[in-house]
């Protein structure tokens, strides 16, 4: 065992049962530390039942920020019998478990290098907790207070996190609280400090932020971003977005004079009829959105071509998990990257965003809104479990000043000075027409919104000519898209090699150039944020030799369509490194495969 340790670096993983309450417990530990001006990233990994699977929860402590998740656990918190003998072997060298006193240590579970702290947690429920029916959930609360003992977090700051936890709930306070002094008052009677870990109180290491998760960032994105219209399906792990977007709307969309609600939010009875209400809500001239996952996504492809060839905007949010099927419902993957870009049949390509950060989740969505109103086209904003459930340190989201760009649409005063016009014209060789919206106060508004072949004035023909020039009109849109997505974020140093990645990805790449540095590895870095992509893009793969095309699906999926999109010349600069467990990505999964790559002589083809 080390003789010390460097104050607040840290992870420490809770092993409970799911449905215990242990969510509030980690919660409360999670803010306590961040009360205590010290960055905090904490990653939930749960069952997709209701009660009874293993639960884990990490909470990672770095001096540097880091926001992504690691293999070192260093406190292991043991909770759960079932896992006890696969939780223990986990913890390193010179770690911490403290565990439920029953649990024997045997065979794997009895090491020499780590230290154990065995705390009779269901005794001391059963004994000292009155209230019968909470003292499943009250449990949890008593390693709250052992840990902020053993680590040397003030009770006052812990009761601060319990008040946050419980803000709308304030007579659980005190039964908390005392749960918490049960933990704080057995350890520090029996359980006398034998480990180097602690945590010491910082200075503006998180002064100005504040902890919120990706899916509440969007749903504000939404309100901020003129959506008045939302229809949905229930699904894991997009619910609570939908969820947050209709909290926001009864404090924000409330009329304070009639109590008239300025807002229509549906549960559709599926994801098919979720996204068919969206384009009747945008085609009526509503910005409306959906959120779902890779299942429901499944189910909207329909509706997506249709979108897509009609030419109507609309806002897709998809949050994904782990798939094919029904998959791991609870864990995070990007495995909807191609699929969404290319959702339907025929020829067909979308706008998508891709947020990595949770102010991104809030000003790309507000973004998204003003380009599927002016592309009149579907976005998809593609988050996932990690960013989307998991809460995340960021600033204070900016209230936004620019104003709507609901694109070409011709009101009355233009149409009469119009001699004519045409739906699916392409008057300014961009590839987008104007439109016009119902209500629209002029004889000339009217037109035919079609999902069938149609000409320019939108009537149908089945003319192979005007087919393919549609067609051809809608790629060169497309081609326009390219300069108005949000371009990607650079870091160039001019290195010979480079990461290029996109979403949450971004958060293990951050910490593993770090380490690569760290071994004389430097690489330069751009992340994705659009498809289709940039000019940039092309140009920075141009600039180096090897490029390491990272995300956290089995295909290799954004890898795929570089490859498919880029020069055949730049083809042979990419490499792709692959993480696509079900957790989320940490940096060790980039560094290993990177510096073996790195040893390796690249071959270039001009």
């Amino acid at each position: 065992m080390t003789a010390t340790h460097t104050p607040n670096d840290l992870t420490i993983r809770v092993a409970t049962v799911n449905g215990s309450g242990s969510q509030s417990s980690n919660l409360v530990l999670t803010h306590a530390i961040f009360r205590l001006g010290i960055p905090v990233a904490p990653k939930n990994v749960f069952p997709s039942n209701i009660e009874g699977l293993p639960t884990w929860f990490d909470v990672r402590v770095s001096p540097q920020g880091y926001q992504c998740r690691t293999r070192d656990i260093d406190i292991l918190v043991a909770l759960n019998a079932t896992t006890w003998h696969t939780d223990v072997p986990g913890v390193r060298p010179g770690g911490i478990i403290v565990h439920e006193s029953t649990f024997a240590r045997t065979g794997v579970t009895e090491r020499t290098d780590v230290t154990f702290y065995a705390v009779p947690f269901t005794e001391l429920a059963k004994t000292r907790i009155e209230q019968g029916s909470l003292r499943k959930y009250l449990t949890n609360m008593i390693y709250v207070g052992v840990l902020a003992e053993l680590l040397g977090i003030d009770l006052d700051i812990v009761e601060q996190a319990v008040r946050t936890q419980f803000k709308s709930k304030a007579s659980a306070v005190e039964s908390n609280m005392l749960a918490v002094k049960l933990g704080v008052d057995y350890a520090r009677d029996n359980l006398p400090k034998q480990d180097a870990y602690r945590l010491e109180r910082t200075n503006g290491k998180t002064e100005g932020q504040l902890l919120l998760d990706g899916n509440s960032a969007a749903a504000l994105g939404c309100v901020m971003g003129g959506c008045t219209v939302a229809a949905w399906y229930p699904i894991t792990p997009s619910s609570s977005l939908c969820e947050a977007f209709i909290s926001y709307c009864d404090r924000y969309r409330v009329d304070a004079k009639s109590g008239e609600r300025r807002v229509a939010i549906i549960q559709a009875e599926d994801e098919l009829a979720a996204i068919g209400m969206v384009f009747g809500a945008t085609w009526a001239g509503a910005r409306a959105m959906t959120s779902t996952s890779g299942p429901g996504l499944s189910l909207m492809a329909e509706y997506a071509g249709l979108g897509y060839f009609a030419e109507l905007p609309g806002v897709i949010f998809d949050v994904q998990r782990a798939g094919p099927s029904t998959g791991l419902p609870t864990r995070t993957m990007q495995g909807d990257l191609q699929f969404a870009y290319l959702l339907s049949h025929g020829d067909t390509k979308h706008v998508v965003i891709l947020p990595a950060t949770v102010q991104e989740a809030y000003e790309l969505t507000m973004e998204a809104f003003d380009l599927a109103d002016r592309f009149q086209t579907p976005v998809f904003v593609l988050s996932d479990l990690d960013l989307g459930m998991n809460s995340w340190m960021t600033p204070p989201l900016p209230y936004p000043h620019k104003a709507f760009n609901r694109g070409k649409v011709l009101g009355a005063e233009d149409l009469a000075a119009l001699k004519s016009w045409g739906r699916y014209r392409d008057v300014d060789k961009d590839g987008i027409p104007y439109r016009t919206l119902p209500g629209t106060a002029h004889p000339n508004a009217g037109f035919f919104t079609r999902g069938t072949g149609h000409d320019e004035e939108a009537r149908y023909s089945e003319s192979p000519e005007v087919w393919q020039r549609n067609l051809d009109r809608l790629a060169r849109k497309h081609e326009t898209a390219r300069t108005y997505v949000p371009g990607p974020v650079i870091d160039e140093a001019g290195g010979s090699a480079a990461i290029l990645a996109y979403g949450t990805t971004h958060h293990a790449v951050v910490e593993a150039r770090d380490r690569l540095r760290q071994d004389g590895v430097e690489l330069d870095y751009l992340r994705l944020r659009a498809l289709p992509f940039s000019p940039e893009v092309a140009g920075f793969i141009q600039r180096h030799e090897r490029v390491y095309v990272v995300e956290q699906n089995r295909d290799g999926q954004l890898y795929g369509i570089l490859r498919q999109e880029l020069p055949t010349h730049l083809v042979s600069r990419l490499q792709t490194v692959r993480h696509y467990n079900g957790v989320p990505i940490d940096a060790h999964a980039i560094i290993d495969p990177l510096l073996e790559a790195e040893r390796e002589p690249a071959i270039v083809t001009e």
